[in-house]
């Protein structure tokens, strides 16, 4: 009540605008309080759950290289906005929005939602939190899981399952993807409402980043609406306490009854704690634990009061997933889900007709949205609490952020700075990468060597060392360059930089129709599509997040990495680094041009807000890491023993067969061999294929790896490695799969690949037909098959003109 009295002084006393002005109008540097949100519907709601609401200071941080977005300091966070959202929002200047008291909260006994006796000794555990609070470091720690840790939103796009056994139970922890309130405005939200509704999970653990508690509560107000039992873990306290603040969190946990624990994930500290408090709470045995809400105002109270006794009267407790209390909020706040929810119930015209009446009545005296008073109320009772029992910090712990952002986001090194990592990436894969891949080499050829002496002439032989060893051997070798390509991935991630990626290339993503979380999502796909599709659920415009999956894919992914470093070490060993950031331009460029069209022709234009946390930087933890790095290592073993073993041996049987069981390869002559593979059945399909990629300089084997690179792009490699057996004409059984592709075909005259033959066949296996896993995640996370099959015909039409392109331009230059 107290901003709404300052508003009333204001707008009597004093000329509106002598003070209120739009956010995007101060300058770097300025802070105002908020005065109003203008504008609708989600942009709206999510600034407002962020924060933004009427009293909060608000200051200017910096501006992104291109001008656009903006940078602002609320509640002791940092978020970005557009200049044209920064527009929609009122601030005035010089008034001082302290709050003196807490704000009052009232106990409620005959609500509690009881949760029937136990037996089992499992306790089941949902992780909840806001993005970047560290859910998922906890998750890893307790469980031993190797989920990926990452300091930006929208890392866990899925629930994930863990067990821990702790003092005689057994704990089942379930790690929720990060969400700032359980609105319906994006898809994590909706994820995690869901959830709770259809699992109703034993304790509920909030984590809570410690040094920014004041936004994250918010989340932990509307927990407390549902009325379930719940735990609140402190986390990072450490970071906290260094900052010279201090919090009173048991007087802070009796306020709201909810008992809190101080955590540090990364060192696992205070988590035994947390487990006894989960413990307590699931045994209703801690003192701290009661149940009260946030007292809204008399006026919305009220209307509460009569919403929820009608639904009570209605609806037998015992049927209710969520509190009366919550349902009749939501009702007041216009939640489509909650209102699909109830539906169904013959009273529900009654209810919306009461709380219709209500609405209008509330908007009518207080000359606002009742949205806007609920999160300006919950950040009023917030607040308060803080007041009573938190000290500020002593001293300012966020220099170092901000002298990197000064450096890092600025317009004259933010784009090279962007520039020269991505070149570093790439450097470092390919050649630091390419020490160990010799060496993996090396033993390859010597086991190749070694079978092919003790093994007995016949199909066998020729099997495990043209087949397995051909195939399996000639991908296994690119293992280090993919374990550097993720671990570097995986640092920048976890040091908060992605975030400020997206952050300035928002302005470039925002003019071929995407927003900057698309961002985010693309850099990804260079180490998977697949994960990376599913990423796209951190986007909250359906729109924007359809493209972004559709153009993913011609994000060169990790899969591809074992073809480009085949062929450019084999035909571009000089200029490797170059070859490479031209493939990944290419792909870059076809994504661009893709996302341009299906804007243009296809989806309506969407004007998606860009609200983005922007995560303080921290130091990445070595085992986190490697463990990422070895888990999509783990991985990709996985891929060799599986479906590229049995890919290898199947396009070996067709390059073997038909044939003479009682020759094998080494009893026949140079000649017999050639006619042999002219005529195998792999020749014959390849053969068919032929016509339609020999514009592009291609041949039928190249026609073949690629026909068989649709499962897995890493196959690509197997099956040249297959069709280009180690016991080359020049009699060097130990001769690498490169040497071997840039020889002298005996038939033609001619090597079959060329450098420019090689270059364009690296651009059509860039582009082409997404491997099978991303189909299937572009038509699971799209719940579309349409999408699917466009991704792959669309796809493999640019791979055609952009391959036909390059070689045909490039023989007119050669």
């Amino acid at each position: 009540m107290k901003f709404f009295v300052i508003t009333i002084i204001i707008a009597i006393f004093v000329p509106i605008n002598d003070l209120c002005m739009r956010l995007s109008e101060l300058q770097t540097g300025e802070e105002a309080t908020v005065a109003k949100v203008l504008g609708h519907g989600a942009f709206r709601k999510r600034v407002m759950e962020m924060g933004f609401v009427t009293g909060k200071t608000v200051k200017v941080e910096l501006n992104a290289p291109l001008k656009d977005p903006i940078k602002y300091k609320i509640l002791d966070y940092e978020v970005s906005l557009r200049r044209s959202e920064a527009e929609l929002i009122e601030v005035v200047t010089d008034i001082n929005n302290d709050y003196d008291s807490v704000p009052s909260v009232v106990q409620s006994v005959d609500e509690v939602m009881q949760r029937p006796p136990r037996e089992d000794h499992v306790i089941n555990v949902a992780l909840i939190g806001n993005p970047n609070c560290g859910k998922t470091s906890i998750f890893n720690y307790v469980s031993g899981a190797h989920e990926h840790v990452g300091n930006y939103s929208g890392v866990t796009v899925d629930a994930k399952s863990g067990f821990v056994d702790f003092k005689g139970y057994r704990i089942k922890i379930i790690d929720l993807p990060g969400t700032y309130s359980l609105s319906a405005y994006s898809p994590e939200e909706l994820y995690v409402r869901r959830y709770l509704r259809n699992e109703i999970p034993d304790v509920i653990v909030n984590v809570v980043v410690a040094s920014n508690i004041e936004r994250n509560l918010y989340l932990s107000t509307e927990l407390i609406d549902m009325d379930r039992s719940m735990v609140i873990a402190l986390n990072m306290y450490d970071e906290f306490e260094k900052s010279g603040a201090t919090l009173d969190y048991k007087t802070l946990g009796g306020m709201i009854g909810v008992p809190m624990v101080p955590t540090i994930s990364k060192t696992g500290e205070g988590l035994d704690e947390l487990f006894d408090t989960i413990i307590k709470v699931f045994e209703n045995s801690h003192e701290s634990v009661r149940h009260v809400h946030v007292n809204l105002g008399y006026d919305i109270e009220t209307a509460i009061t009569e919403i929820k006794n009608q639904i009570k009267a209605s609806v037998s407790s015992t049927s209710l997933v969520f509190s009366p209390r919550y349902l009749a909020i939501k009702l007041l706040e216009h939640d489509s889900e909650v209102e699909e929810m109830l539906k169904s119930n013959p009273d529900y015209p009654k209810w919306i007709a009461l709380r219709d009446k209500y609405i209008q009545s509330i908007e009518r005296s207080r000359n606002e949205d009742v949205s806007s008073i609920v999160a300006s109320e919950k950040y009023g009772f917030i607040a308060g609490a803080l007041k009573e029992t938190m000290t500020a910090p002593k001293n300012e712990n966020k220099d170092a952020t901000k002298i990197v952002d000064s450096i890092v986001t600025s317009k004259v090194f933010g784009f090279p700075i962007f520039i020269f990592l991505m070149w570093l990436m790439f450097w470092a894969t390919f050649e630091i990468g390419a020490y160990p891949v010799s060496w993996i080499e090396m033993l390859v050829g010597w086991v190749s060597s070694l079978l092919r002496e003790v093994l007995s002439p016949g199909p066998i032989k020729d099997m495990l060392v043209d087949g397995i060893i051909g195939g399996v051997g000639g991908v296994i070798v690119f293992l280090p360059n993919i374990l550097i390509l993720y671990f570097c991935i995986s640092f920048m991630e976890d040091s908060g930089y992605m975030a400020r990626a997206a952050f300035i290339m928002d302005k470039i993503m925002h003019k071929i129709g995407l927003h900057g979380k698309s961002f985010i999502p693309l850099v990804m796909g260079f180490g998977c599509n697949v994960p990376a599709i599913i990423a796209t659920r951190s986007i909250e415009s359906k729109s924007s997040r359809l493209i972004t999956m559709l153009i993913n894919p011609f994000m060169s992914c990790s899969a591809r990495l074992p073809i480009y470093i085949l062929l450019v070490g084999a035909f571009f060993p000089n200029n490797s680094s170059l070859v490479f950031l031209s493939l990944y331009f290419i792909g870059i460029l076809a994504a661009v041009l893709t996302a341009r069209l299906l804007r243009r022709f296809y989806f309506k234009k969407d004007e998606t807000p860009f609200v983005m946390e922007l995560p303080p930087y921290r130091i990445p933890t070595l085992r986190n890491s490697l463990r990422h790095m070895w888990g999509k290592g783990y991985q990709y073993l996985q891929k060799m023993g599986g479906v590229i073993l049995v890919a290898s041996i199947i396009v070996w049987a067709l390059n073997y067969f038909p044939r003479d069981l009682n020759v094998s390869d080494e009893q026949m002559t140079g000649q017999q061999v050639i006619e042999h593979q002219q005529n195998s059945y792999l020749a014959q399909i390849g053969k068919f294929i032929t016509p339609v990629v020999e514009p592009l300089g291609m041949n039928w084997k190249m026609s073949i790896a690629l026909v068989s690179g649709s499962s897995a792009k890493e196959i690509v490699v197997s099956t040249l490695g297959v069709l280009y057996p180690s016991e080359s004409a020049s009699g060097n059984p130990e001769s690498s799969l490169g040497d071997r592709l840039a020889q002298i075909n005996p038939q033609t005259g001619k090597p079959d690949f060329t450098p420019l033959q090689a270059f364009s066949f690296m651009v059509f296996v860039l582009l082409y037909f997404p491997c099978i896993a991303t189909i299937t995640a572009i038509v699971k996370e799209s719940h579309s098959i349409k999408y699917g099959i466009f991704a792959a015909l669309y796809n493999t039409v640019i791979a055609w003109l952009f391959s036909f392109a390059i070689y045909r331009i490039g023989l007119l230059i050669l």
